[in-house]
């Protein structure tokens, strides 16, 4: 394995960060050979009934290259080998066409690889159906240098092939993930905590673990970190939470959000959560306000629970689901308030797993019941969560956390830019082991680079990738091989952690006694205070405005930046300069344009903004 760049023992002034200064990136196996290979389909070894075609049916596709194209019937098999400079990732794609269905329609291919050290590798793709020829991304491969066998088919497909190529597969470019929220109110703890983030992505991986919830594990709440602790000596610098708990059927108190604070403020850890939140299953004939047994709930989607929840209904107001989805919010409102209270900032990751399992059921939804309405209702949930929440609810303290998959459509689940500021996913893949040629059952280290460059395409780049849920944790010698810069993992409880299937506890010990982790006690100490300014605002447990205090009369204050003319220079003041800049709100009043003139040069305009940034960053 290659060296690795030892990680930084202190996160810096905020100064520093607000400038821009990240870690350098270790370089990952790339060679500095140009490889790539590429070949028409007809000249690869054919076998059990693929063909070189012109035309599938009596339907011709023109367009091809070469002589013609490639059929890979029933269990025919296209098979090519190529010698590989050096063990690394490469980039496998494929002009081809899905040619049965409606198009959209999505189908499957296969595709195996046998690799030069022995192991194997294989992947079931989701590909649609299309009219033309395109080019489609199998993903990155990971290569062992020498000759490695990699065949399509093998059993029943409906793609016709014209041409393939393999080069070396680029690094990410870690640089361009953004260290700004979207919450343009956001507090100092949080700022902070996200340009941390963004110091070590993709030079380091940070440790987390997710705490069990409710009652279990006969209510010691430590057992996973006891177990970590015994076998690493460490601790992991994320904890996971959950705040199933409270909500408005059968809620009660599990000390969760207590131990949050704790973790943050007396062991300096990071905090992360998600939120199983339920429904009534019996949906038509529930009373808003009234208790239900936990077994009458579920956060199952309609077709799994038969609940007659419907979740169309929760963005529209007016609406009993709407009504129940405003008390769940609130509820989650008091717990993040009581952290916010704290100056403990949070990474947030509601409604998750969205899309998981969709297409395995007969309208094409997912398993929970906040994505079991598809892809639009969903995304309106999230932006009305997160509108409630800051806007409503004045929390400032958020990290939004958006939990993605890597099919097809996947990006027609994300919200959007606006409303995201990292994206994760979950991975469980131990007992389906083919990423590194193991036997089920067994740990599976592989660093899913593909999964992991799916999801920095999908926003190209901008969003920070984590691991927010897991199984086996991926090595370091993978996780550097197959550039795959994960922000962090975080298994989840039990087994998932202390089964020798999942999580071999010498292989455990590696990871956190590495150079690469980071572990609890190597979080630096300004983790929460690098930032130097908070937002000026009034919150409580209900409903308010974001307030500020009010001036004592019409006229201005005199002070230069006091944009809201309150006599305190502050965030509040730079949110409304940015929005005057944008003309997203009228300068109605001569107040607001006098004072927003930071610079007093007789304009307003962008470099007050600038000016007013750096004046409040201490700059």
């Amino acid at each position: 394995m290659r060296k690795l760049w030892k990680r930084a023992v202190s996160f810096g002034t905020a100064a520093a960060l607000c400038m821009g200064l990240v870690q350098a990136v270790p370089a990952v196996g790339v060679s500095a050979e140009d490889f790539s290979f590429t070949s028409e389909c007809e000249d690869l070894q054919l076998a059990d009934g693929a063909e070189v075609a012109t035309k599938v049916y009596n339907d011709e596709y023109p367009g091809y290259t070469g002589s013609g194209f490639v059929w890979v019937p029933n269990s025919g098999t296209m098979t090519f080998t190529v010698d590989v400079p050096e063990t690394g990732m490469y980039r496998l794609m494929s002009r081809c066409i899905m040619y049965l269905g409606e198009v959209g329609e999505i189908r499957e291919g296969q595709v195996t690889v046998e690799r030069s050290d022995g192991s194997t590798w294989s992947k079931t793709a989701k590909i649609s159906r299309t009219v033309d020829w395109n080019d489609y991304n199998w993903g990155d491969l990971k290569l062992t240098e020498g000759e490695n066998t990699i065949t399509f088919g093998g059993g029943w497909g409906f793609c016709i092939y014209d041409s393939m190529s393999l080069t070396q597969t680029p690094p990410p470019d870690y640089a361009k993930a953004t260290d700004e929220l979207t919450d343009s109110l956001a507090t100092a703890e949080a700022r902070s905590l996200m340009k941390y983030l963004k110091s070590v992505y993709g030079s380091h991986i940070i440790s987390g673990q997710q705490e069990i919830y409710g009652g279990g594990n006969d209510g010691d709440m430590e057992l996973e970190f006891d177990y970590i602790q015994e076998k690493t000596g460490k601790l992991p610098a994320i904890r996971g939470f959950d705040f199933m708990n409270y909500n408005p059927l059968y809620g009660w108190e599990d000390g969760t959000t207590e131990r949050a604070i704790e973790w943050a403020t007396e062991r300096n850890g990071i905090v992360t959560a998600s939120w199983h939140i339920n429904v009534p299953i019996d949906f038509d004939n529930y009373e808003l306000g009234d208790a239900v047994d936990w077994k009458e709930c579920s956060y199952k989607n309609y077709q799994a629970s038969n609940s007659t929840f419907n979740t169309s209904n929760a963005v529209i107001e007016g609406t009993k689901e709407y009504e129940y989805f405003q008390a769940a919010m609130k509820m989650l409102a008091e717990q993040l308030q009581m952290l916010q209270d704290a100056n403990v900032p949070i990474i947030l990751r509601p409604l998750h797993e969205a899309q998981g399992n969709e297409g395995n059921y007969g309208d094409g939804t997912a398993w929970f019941w906040w994505g079991d309405r598809g892809a639009e209702t969903y995304k309106e949930l999230w932006k009305l969560l997160y509108t409630t929440l800051t806007e409503e609810y004045g929390l400032h303290n958020i990290i939004w956390e958006y939990n993605s998959y890597n099919y097809a459509n996947s990006d027609t689940w994300y919200p959007g830019d606006d409303y995201v500021d990292i994206v994760a996913y979950d991975k469980y893949n131990c007992d389906n082991n083919r990423d590194d040629g193991l036997n089920p059952g067994t740990p599976n280290l592989s660093a899913i680079s593909a999964i992991y460059n799916y999801l920095y395409e999908l926003t190209d780049g901008k969003k920070m990738v984590a691991i927010a849920e897991n199984d086996s944790i991926p090595s370091v010698e993978n996780l550097v091989i197959e550039n795959a810069g994960w922000l962090y993992f975080c298994p989840w409880y039990g087994d998932h952690l202390m089964s020798s299937s999942y999580n071999d506890p010498e292989q455990l010990s590696e990871m956190y006694n590495s150079d690469y982790c980071i572990t609890l006690d190597e979080l630096p100490k300004d983790l929460y205070t690098a930032v130097a300014f908070s937002p000026s605002t009034t919150v409580s447990t209900q409903k308010t405005e974001t307030t500020t205090t009010e001036a004592t009369g019409d006229e201005p204050t005199g002070i230069p930046g006091d944009v809201d003319n309150n006599g305190v220079v502050n965030g509040v003041d730079l949110a409304l300069a940015r929005q005057l800049v944008a003309e997203t709100i009228q300068a109605s009043a001569s107040v607001i344009a006098e004072q927003a003139d930071y610079n007093q040069n007789g304009e307003f305009e962008l470099a007050d903004v600038v000016e007013l940034t750096k004046f409040l960053l201490n700059l």
